[in-house]
């Protein structure tokens, strides 16, 4: 057996309170398995916490103080990540923002709305607004930024691999006036190709198929396990057991093969776009 890897305390914030919390536990005369059991998370998510590469969710947080009895301890600590993280974003993308930053990976099903990396902020707005509408200007504009600053992640080396589906109903159905919808398909394309990500859509002729409700994320990283992250209206959950992991890719990977080839995908958004600027918008993708 390779001998264990004890966190740098000193290299960043979740490597502190990693190293803490494995303090604490082993003190406490506890095994991981001990410690994670009644809570809602993995065996492998608390590992990685005390590793230092994964923060640590509120739910745990107050498991693991009730466990070992820190007084609130790391309830306080989770309080004040997401105080500092939150910034305009959703309290539940937290945790999935922090990783975005990190991922190798990033892989993508948009059934309903164009994934954030990829939003204009005309588009954003409409979003908000629409499921925000007694939010003040100022909120909506926070939430705006927020998003738009999210598109940093393509800069750099380490910048991530992006694959995204969208379904064709985010092409044909209009969400904004036309000159708007233009150029969000327009920045979708140009995204797309000065990343060298890829882009695919799914006919909405095909019926059914893998997934039929709800937006998914698979992210996948170089120095821990992949998760995935599925949002619904208001909430979103990350899964990072294994086995279930394994069943989301697999069906990720049958909506991939479902999807048009991305040189199509990428033909037929920049097709409608040019419709869109002349006025001359098809209720359907040809």
């Amino acid at each position: 057996m390779p001998p264990r890897k004890d966190p740098d305390a000193s290299m960043s914030v979740p490597c502190f309170y990693g190293a803490e919390l494995r303090y604490l536990r082993e003190a406490a005369g506890l095994t991981l398995e001990q410690l994670v059991e009644g809570s809602f998370r993995g065996l492998s998510f608390l590992s990685q916490i005390e590793r230092g590469e994964r923060a640590m969710p509120m739910d745990l947080a107050v498991h693991v103080d009730n466990v070992l009895g820190t007084n609130g301890f790391f309830e306080r600590r989770c309080e004040d990540a997401q105080k500092a993280r939150k910034g305009g974003h959703a309290e539940y993308f937290a945790d999935v923002l922090e990783m975005e930053q990190r991922a190798e990976t990033i892989e993508e099903w948009a059934p309903m709305l164009v994934p954030g990396l990829l939003q204009t902020p005309d588009y954003t707005r409409t979003v908000v607004r629409t499921g925000m509408p007694r939010a003040s200007d100022e909120e909506v504009e926070k939430r705006v930024a927020a998003r738009m600053s999210r598109a940093a992640v393509f800069e750099g080396e380490n910048a991530p691999k992006f694959w995204a589906i969208l379904d064709e109903s985010l092409i044909r159905r209009r969400t904004l006036p036309n000159e708007q919808m233009a150029a969000l398909l327009e920045h979708i394309a140009e995204v797309v190709e000065t990343t060298h990500s890829i882009l695919q859509i799914l006919p909405e002729s095909d019926g059914i198929h893998a997934f039929m409700t709800g937006e998914l994320r698979v992210m996948d990283f170089v120095d821990a396990a992949p998760v995935v992250y599925a949002e619904s209206l208001h909430t979103g959950q990350l899964i990072d057991y294994p086995p279930l992991v394994k069943q989301y890719r697999e069906s990720y990977d049958l909506l991939r093969a479902a999807a048009l080839p991305p040189a199509t995908s990428l033909t037929l958004i920049k097709e409608a776009a040019e419709d869109y600027r002349n006025g001359k918008h098809r209720a359907r993708l040809e």
